[in-house]
Order: structure tokens, then C-alpha cells, then sequence
């Protein structure tokens, strides 16, 4: 079978290569600690699982609007505006799709041209440069620094904008290193925006995972952005809902139809049942659960860190957002892949290597701390066996 030239331009996320490997390891008889994959270890909330079943009950079951059911729209509008302290959305200005990936995928497709230039986080999610470079548009690195708490210079943001330029992407907080963009990044970064006629993608998945009294700003706040921003948002990391493959873009009126027909020319719509448990999802009655997820992160976070830094030839900061450590592992004389390897094969402690996150990763390597406190624990103490091992070795 003939496979198109465009495929090999698509690259993977390398979270479920690796958690294939482990499981295949498990398979084995191994005893493996899963830090690799971005997935809330909590179930979904009862009261979400409940209006689920309600909408089975009582018909959702049939095709909704490719752009989502309009109660659902209207619902995320004001679930969006009350969480960033604004008035500006609309359902107009909703796309629900099944799961947020959609988003880039559709909201790119529906924006760039071959030639155009994007400016993405380095290291960053990595679908960002594979639909990059699907589309045959340039990918443009912006190198994210450790000394920054992995927030980048406006400085080399704006060296790298050129006539070519058509979208600044932005993550925060970020995948993988938990990094925070400041109110004042946002605003530079929404004056080069403006000024240079430039579309922006904002990546908000993370948005409600912020800890230390942090507040989640979005460059929609400020003024001219509401009509050139495409915001990324969704269910699977705020409330614990990987598996019900729901997500959403907030954009222009305008783009919304765009991207509801690249919609109905791919997946129809998303499932209309578990639209009605997102907006479920999205009522006070979830906030309780919500903050008991935030608080049990920031336990972990706060152990993982502390582990990893008592660990010889690793340093690591302390992450305002999400649930990633990414710490710097050059000390240990292996790269990023080298000691990915050793960690899963050797150690039984799954993490992936920095580089899977661009080359800005290299000497780095990320772990989830959506797993429990006593597999975290159990991995520092693994981790901590064997790199004195190795640091005797060498």
C-alpha cells in the first residue's frame, strides 16, 4: 500500500511509545513506576459521571452541530469568561471537539500556509512542530531557559519574528517543564501580536492546575487579542477526563465556522452525552473536587522535587503549573535519552527524555507527578540506588 509523501512530515508523542514499552515490560513480570504519561490518576468526579449517565437515559445519544451542542457553547463562554476574569465570549466563539488536539490540528490547518513561519515553545508539546511541519509551514524554535523558570526572553521572541510570520504559539502553564508565563510576558507578548498583525495560539489545558497562590492570566485580557487568539482549553487535565475525549477552542466568530467545517469533514462532532457532563463538569458543584485534585498535586510536586534534588547530578526547579518536573540531569554525565532509558530498563521508573520535547530538551528529562505519593516516594528511592551506583561507575 502506497503511503502518502506528508505522512513522514507527522511526528508522535512519545508518552505512548514509552507506556507502551513499559506495559510490555509489566508484561514481562516488571515492576514499573509510571511517571511518563500526562494523565490525572483520579477517577472523574461522581457528579460528573452522574449527569453522564442522565444524558444516556434520557436520549444524547444522537449527532449534535459540528460546532457543539449549543447549550454546551454557551456554557464553556461562561465558564471560560468567570475563570479569567472577563465578559468577552460568546458560543459563537466555541468549538467543542473530542478532545482538545482537534484544536491545533484544525485551528492551524485553518490559519497557515505552506511558507508561513510559527513560533513555538522549545522544549514544548511536540504536536505543535509535527503539525507544523504537516502543513509545510517553517517551524521556528523559541528556546525556553531554566535560569527563567523556563519562560523565554521577549528579546529572542521578537528576534525571531520576520515578514513571514503568522502565529505565536504559547503554553501556560506548560508541558513539560511547569512553567508560568508572567502578566507582564503576556503583555509583550501580546504588543509584538499586535503590532506585527501576528495570530496566537494559547494553549490554556493547564489553566486551573496552578499552585502557590499563582493566577492563571490569559492573553485574551488584553486589548486586540480577543480577535486574533485561538485559545486551547479542555477537560482531560482540570477535571480528571482523559478518556472522555472532550475539548475546546475559543476564537473569532469567523474562525469557529471554519473550524466546525473542518469538523464536520473529520470526526462529525463530539458525543453529545458527554457534552452534557461537561457542562456538568464546569458547575460550582465540581470546584470542591477540583481544589482537592490542585492540593493533592501540589503534595506531590512538593516531594518529587525535594527527592529529585537530594538525587546526585540532578537539579531541579520548582514548577508553578501543571503536573511535570523537568529536571536538568546533565550532572549525571548520561543525555536525556541515555538516562530515560537506564531510569525505565534498569530502574523500573518510566520518565521521558527531554529531547521528545524538541532539542532545547537535551539534559533534561520530564516526570509526571499524576501518581500516587508512595510510588513518587518508592521512585526517588529507586532512582536514588541507582545513580550512586552509576556516579561509582564512572
Amino acid at each position: 500500500m502506497h503511503i502518502a509523501s506528508r505522512i513522514e512530515r507527522l511526528g508522535t508523542e512519545t508518552a505512548f511509545e514509552v507506556l507502551a514499552r513499559a506495559k510490555a515490560l509489566e508484561a514481562k513480570g516488571r515492576d514499573i513506576i509510571h511517571l511518563e504519561i500526562g494523565e490525572p490518576d483520579f477517577d472523574t468526579p461522581a457528579n460528573i459521571i452522574e449527569a453522564a449517565k442522565r444524558a444516556l437515559d434520557e436520549g444524547w445519544t444522537h449527532y449534535g452541530p459540528s460546532a457543539g451542542l449549543p447549550q454546551a457553547r454557551t456554557a464553556i463562554a461562561e465558564y471560560f469568561n468567570r475563570t479569567r476574569s472577563i465578559s468577552k465570549y460568546t458560543a459563537e466563539h466555541v468549538v467543542v471537539t473530542p478532545g482538545a488536539k482537534p484544536i491545533i490540528f484544525f485551528g492551524l490547518q485553518a490559519t497557515i500556509e505552506p511558507g508561513d513561519e510559527v513560533i513555538y515553545p522549545n522544549p514544548g508539546f511536540p504536536i505543535y512542530e509535527s503539525v507544523i511541519n504537516y502543513l509545510g509551514a517553517k517551524p521556528v524554535p523559541l528556546p525556553l531557559r531554566e535560569e527563567k523558570e523556563f519562560r523565554f526572553e521577549l528579546a529572542d521572541l521578537e528576534a525571531r519574528i520576520t515578514p513571514k510570520t503568522r502565529m505565536i504559539i504559547i503554553n501556560s502553564p506548560q508541558n513539560p517543564t511547569g512553567g508560568v508565563l508572567t502578566y507582564e510576558d503576556l503583555a509583550g507578548i501580546a504588543e509584538l501580536a499586535v503590532r506585527h498583525n501576528i495570530i496566537v495560539f494559547a494553549d490554556e489545558i493547564y489553566s486551573q492546575i496552578m499552585y502557590d497562590g499563582q493566577r492563571h492570566y490569559s492573553i485574551t485580557q488584553f486589548e486586540g487579542m480577543e480577535e486574533r487568539t485561538i485559545v486551547l482549553d479542555g477537560f482531560s487535565k482540570t477535571f480528571a477526563m482523559t478518556g472522555w475525549r472532550l475539548g475546546y477552542g475559543l476564537m473569532p466568530p469567523s474562525l469557529a465556522k471554519v473550524v466546525a467545517r473542518l469538523q464536520t469533514n473529520c470526526t462529525s462532532c463530539a458525543t453529545s452525552f458527554t457534552q452534557i457532563a461537561g457542562i456538568e463538569a464546569m458547575s460550582e458543584r465540581t470546584l470542591p473536587a477540583v481544589a482537592g485534585f490542585v492540593e493533592e498535586f501540589r503534595r506531590r510536586r512538593d516531594a518529587i522535587v525535594a527527592g529529585l534534588n537530594a538525587l546526585p547530578g540532578i537539579r531541579c526547579h520548582t514548577p508553578k503549573g501543571a503536573f511535570y518536573v523537568f529536571p536538568n540531569i546533565s550532572g549525571t554525565g548520561m543525555r536525556s535519552s541515555e538516562f530515560a532509558d537506564f531510569m525505565l530498563e534498569h530502574v523500573g521508573v518510566a520518565c521521558l527524555s527531554g529531547t521528545s520535547f524538541g532539542s532545547e530538551g537535551e539534559g533534561f528529562v520530564r516526570f509526571s507527578y499524576a501518581n500516587s505519593l508512595e510510588n513518587i516516594q518508592r521512585a526517588i528511592e529507586r532512582m536514588e540506588v541507582a545513580l550512586s551506583k552509576h556516579v561509582l561507575m564512572q
